[in-house]
């Protein structure tokens, strides 16, 4: 069983990772503390991004000779391949490490295996230490890793009645600028932002994180076979294109892009098409209090005949933004018809 020291330098290890400078991308968040045999802390790590040295390896460096004989305290199952680093088991039997604590296995086919490489290395190893809230640090990436695509979140932005522009197309604004602030902070947190080209050709969104100090830009991807107008603002931003009609085609080739995140701003079309395949994981739904009427609605139809066949989604939490009201919500277990495997 973990000791108190090992328990405190794992909730230290989470917080390094939460704090670190790591962009959404094909890595997930880990921190990593280094503790002496008498419990002391010796040094500590969190990676920032992919390339660069994993958390073990840059608490293991600043421990230098004081390693051998320490415990390795990790939110993240120490890997075991090669990628664009080396594996972390070897960097951790090199050092001479006597204990390897860690939080969550990794749920990534081609990295997990760390564990049983250390025991039979003759590691002592123990699992599972606070590992509810190390999971919440990389939620979205160890559901896109387990399956192969991103997870992806949905934000629709609608008045009262469901609508996301009036009879004439006009759509700006419908929420007001509180929601629209937290949509960028949402950019910020995904590793890209998707919408459909019908969207480009009716909205040209920049689909950046405009706020003061933005240093990371998420990867702008555009889904269907016409093209990015020359003159769009997003031509600028050489966005990935998807000549598809597929989702779940195109979400499978976002992943192989790195991309373990996605958050669509597509309009009626991709949202209908999302829901009807099952292959949403989250819905952030603003609500303005503005009735329309006539006009576009947020989602077409789905099939859905009679009220029996409707799925509800569960709300995990509902906020006011400004004058707008921001529900979130998760898609029932089975997800909606036609299932997301």
């Amino acid at each position: 069983m973990a000791s108190t020291a090992e328990v405190q330098a794992m909730t230290d290890a989470i917080a390094l990772a939460q704090q670190a400078l790591c962009p959404p991308g094909p890595n997930p968040r880990v921190g990593c503390v280094i503790l002496a045999p008498d419990g002391s802390q010796v040094s500590s790590g969190a990676h920032e991004g992919a390339g660069t040295p994993h958390a073990e390896v840059v608490a293991l460096q600043a421990a230098g000779a004081a390693a051998r004989g320490a415990t390795a305290v990790v939110t993240l199952e120490p890997c075991s391949h090669t990628g664009r680093t080396g594996p972390c088991t070897e960097a951790l039997l090199d050092a001479g490490v006597s204990r390897v604590v860690f939080a969550v296995c990794d749920p990534n086919p081609q990295a997990a295996g760390g564990a049983e490489a250390l025991r039979a290395a003759g590691v002592d190893v123990e699992a599972g230490v606070l590992e509810a809230q190390a999971q919440q640090l990389n939620a979205g990436w160890g559901v896109a890793v387990s399956r192969g695509w991103p997870f992806v979140t949905l934000k629709i932005a609608a008045s009262l009645d469901g609508k996301i522009a009036a009879r004439d197309g006009t759509s700006r604004w419908i929420t007001g600028e509180e929601a629209r602030e937290e949509v960028h902070a949402l950019r910020a947190q995904s590793g890209a932002v998707l919408v459909g080209i019908g969207t480009v050709l009716a909205d040209d969104p920049v689909l950046t994180d405009r706020r003061p100090g933005a240093s990371y830009q998420p990867i702008p991807v555009v889904v269907g076979r016409r093209e990015v107008p020359a003159k769009s603002q997003l031509a600028a931003r050489e966005p990935l294109q998807l000549r598809t009609h597929d989702l779940r085609e195109a979400l499978r080739e976002l992943f192989a892009h790195g991309v373990t995140t996605v958050l669509v701003e597509g309009g009626p079309t991709i949202a209908t098409q999302l829901l009807r395949d099952g292959l949403v994981d989250q819905v952030i739904w603003y609500i303005a209090p503005t009735v329309i009427g006539g006009g576009l609605p947020a989602v077409g139809d789905l099939g859905i005949t009679t009220i029996a066949e409707v799925e509800r989604f569960d709300v995990t939490s509902v906020t006011r933004v400004g004058a707008d009201i921001r529900v979130d919500m998760a898609p029932p277990a089975k997800g909606i018809k036609g299932g997301g495997n």
